[in-house]
């Protein structure tokens, strides 16, 4: 090739961009030059006795120079500079700048005056020094009101730049009205998929018809069928609402957009209406597309007489909006919406009805096998040991949520590391559902050695009633160590039920007052170390007598209410009367249960007082101690 025909290559380095906040700090260095320039020739402050008895006695001073009636500037002859009094003032750039050498603050030019005449008495009057009046605005003086402009004017400046930087394409400050949700695409997705959804089988059936729908429509809409346009996941905190959209968001193949249902809601008025808007167009326009609003019990209260009061009721306008995108007169073909709540009691019903949210899908909390496939999922990143049974971890945590075992798992594994242990074993979960459900272990709190023996003697008191009483269920554990709030404790082994008989409501109400009963039985006197089982006792038999139906005085009457609507109400959905035949059976019913404690307590004294003195000395008891000590209990459980 040849050389000389080689055109040079031109250079494609970009040009280099200013930045602008270097022009932000160059104009605040020139703001802040006068105080710089200042400080560097800072003219010496002296007294007027100075003044007087130093350079005005020596005639010195050449002239003085009175600036807005407050300074005086004071010059000194330059012959009389040499000496060594004015060292410190002899500066060659002095002459040059022509500074003052020397200021003195005045009160008034009249006394200053004054005092300047009787320090001159007896001169010449060509001797006498010169003083000249002036009037000095400074640029400090300028400067010094400008200044917060120019920070307000800054900080405007970032705030805008910042606002263009952030989730408004427009960088507009004004976009508030915008729809805040994250669009989840193709290209980023949730990382969770069905698989890691556990113990939520028909849930799963349900919302996977929904994602096969999106991804084959023709196998529906050849046969007639119209896909749902909105699914309600309902149920208690923890049970796996969110977890299964962010499933769908997963699996499908489809535009995903997420946000909460505060997320409507604002200080301005009619934001959260256009942002509903906004939401429903950005999803037509990537139709088909889900759009999952998480906590949608926020925008979607029931509209009634609690809000009649209020001129304009920003979450009304909201959810009005809402109503109107989800089945209004306009269309809204290819998406879907799915929402989470755990309060569908005060959603609004013209949110429930068919044609907005067709599909309503109730999470409950997981039974013993739907626990099971739980804890295989949360416990796959743990290293256990091979004495855990994940059955028996099942059995042993009844009302726990999905969350609430994935807590389980996770303090599991921080009992063990504290431990320095290499693998979690079946301990270390024991010891975590303890923690969870009755709070740390307060080892070192100091109690006295007689509220120790009452609070053995009541733990004593739940075993042995609960023991020999056929409907509670199979006491595992006792214990007197301090822990969370409590005492003591004791653990048993519950069994699940969907409803709950009579007598079993009475044999549980009899063990809880167990503890109550065993410390009249045995000291003659009672504490208020029964607090918590007397709230339990008291809400118990309410329910059994108001709502349940199960006394024969009160009848089979419920007034208990599903709706939420009576709790706005200040009266009671009953009379006084029926209030106080109410109170009576409940006082009766305690009253005779408590009773009944008492004499199982006083026909087992003996065994009460053996539990009693092993707990004193080992604080903790298991079931062995407790079947040595009471027999084997041979008591099956009946429903």
């Amino acid at each position: 090739m040849n050389k000389k025909n080689e055109k040079p290559l031109k250079n494609t380095k970009p040009p280099m961009k200013v930045n602008p906040y270097w022009i932000y700090i160059l104009f605040l260095f020139l703001m802040l030059a006068p105080y710089l320039s200042g400080s560097l020739f800072k003219t010496q402050e002296i007294s007027w006795l100075t003044l007087e008895t130093t350079m005005l006695t020596a005639q010195d001073v050449e002239k003085i120079v009175i600036i807005n009636k407050e300074i005086a500037e004071i010059y000194i002859k330059e012959d009389r500079l040499s000496d060594p009094k004015y060292q410190s003032v002899n500066k060659p750039e002095r002459s040059i700048l022509s500074k003052p050498h020397y200021s003195l603050k005045i009160g008034s030019v009249e006394s200053f005056e004054r005092k300047m005449e009787k320090a001159q008495e007896g001169f010449d009057k060509e001797k006498q020094v010169e003083i000249f009046y002036t009037t000095r605005t400074s640029l400090f003086n300028i400067l010094s009101w400008l200044f917060p402009i120019f920070l307000l004017l800054l900080f405007w400046m970032f705030i805008f730049r910042r606002q263009g930087q952030g989730r408004f394409s427009s960088g507009s400050i004004m976009n508030f009205g915008k729809s805040t949700a994250k669009l989840a695409s193709k290209d980023v997705r949730s990382k969770v998929t069905f698989d890691d959804v556990a113990g939520l089988k028909e849930a799963k059936i349900e919302i996977m018809e929904i994602v096969d729908f999106l991804k084959h429509p023709e196998t529906y809409t050849k046969l007639g069928a119209k896909i749902p346009k909105g699914v309600m996941l309902v149920g208690p905190p923890g049970t796996g609402k969110t977890l299964l959209a962010k499933a769908v968001a997963g699996e499908a193949q489809v535009p995903f957009f997420s946000l909460s249902g505060s997320e409507f809601v604002e200080m301005f008025v009619g934001v959260g209406a256009s942002r509903v808007r906004d939401l429903f167009k950005q999803a037509k326009e990537k139709a088909p597309s889900i759009i999952f609003i998480d906590e949608i019990d926020a925008i979607g209260r029931a509209r009634g007489k609690v809000n009649a009061l209020q001129s304009n009721d920003e979450r009304e306008n909201t959810l009005n909006q809402l109503l109107t995108e989800l089945d209004g007169f306009g269309t809204n073909t290819g998406v879907i919406v799915l929402s989470a709540t755990n309060r569908a009691d005060i959603l609004d019903k013209a949110l429930l009805r068919p044609g907005r949210f067709d599909r309503h899908i109730y999470l409950e909390l997981p039974t013993k096998q739907e626990r099971e496939a739980i804890f295989k999922v949360h416990l796959k990143p743990v290293i256990k040991g091979s004495d855990v049974d994940i059955s028996l971890l099942a059995s042993l945590t009844p009302g726990f949520s999905g969350a609430d075992i994935a807590n389980m798992c996770n303090e599991a594994a921080l009992i063990a590391a504290r431990k320095a242990r290499k693998q979690v074993d079946q301990e270390d979960f024991l010891e975590a559902r303890d923690r969870i459900v009755g709070g740390l272990e307060r080892k070192g709190k100091l109690i006295s050695s007689k509220e120790k023996k009452i609070v053995a003697y009541h733990e004593a008191g739940h075993a042995v009633v609960s023991w020999f009483l056929e409907n509670v269920e199979s006491l595992v554990k006792v214990s007197i160590i301090p822990r969370g709030k409590s005492l003591g404790a004791a653990w048993y082994l519950p069994e699940e039920h969907q409803i709950i008989t009579k007598p079993q409501f009475t044999d549980r109400i009899c063990a809880a007052l167990g503890g109550r009963a065993a410390e009249e039985v045995v000291f003659n006197e009672i504490s208020s170390g029964a607090l918590d089982d007397l709230e339990k006792v008291t809400k118990q038999a309410y329910s059994m007598v108001a709502y349940y139906g199960l006394d024969k005085e009160i009848g089979p009457l419920s007034f208990y209410d599903s709706t939420g609507e009576n709790e706005r109400l200040l009266g009671k959905p009953y009379s006084e009367y029926l209030g106080k035949r109410i109170d009576e059976e409940v006082i009766r019913l305690i009253t005779s249960e408590y009773e009944r404690a008492k004499i199982l307590l006083t026909t087992h004294r003996s065994q009460l007082e053996e539990l009693a003195q092993l707990l004193l000395k080992q604080e903790v008891i298991d079931k062995k101690d407790l079947e040595q000590i009471l027999g084997k209990r041979d008591i099956v459980n009946s429903i």
